[in-house]
């Protein structure tokens, strides 16, 4: 598994690589995630808070449509989506790679299903 350089910065939106361990811990997978966590927490911090990514679009509760057209910049490899349920924190050192970043509004539509998520009833 190849690590990032040191002192490589992330931002809110970017949409990364990284390994995710099966549920036995056998092995993992490479898996994109989507930044959540502020600018100023990721300087900060060794780690980052992310929202997991799926390239099967089955339209489920607390997820929100990720196609090619969502990113601002760089390329995101399959249409996916952005599974909002799916919410972890993550040590920088493990990321693969950067794909790019999704745009505003795509993140704030994935805030807004949090937000949704989390809301008392």
């Amino acid at each position: 598994m190849k690590q990032t350089r040191r002192g490589s910065t992330y931002n809110q939106r970017d949409l990364v690589l990284v390994p995710v361990p099966f549920t036995d811990l056998s092995s993992h997978k490479l898996r994109p995630v989507v930044v959540l966590s502020n600018d100023l927490y990721n300087r900060l911090s060794p780690d980052l808070l992310v929202v997991a990514v799926t390239s099967v679009l089955r339209d489920e509760p607390y997820s929100v449509q990720l196609p090619f057209e969502a990113m601002e910049s760089g390329r995101i490899p399959l249409p996916s989506r952005i599974k909002c349920d799916r919410i972890y924190s993550l040590g920088k050192k493990i990321i693969v790679k950067k794909y790019g970043r999704i745009k505003r509004e795509k993140f704030a539509e994935a805030l807004g299903e949090i937000k949704r998520l989390v809301h008392e009833s």
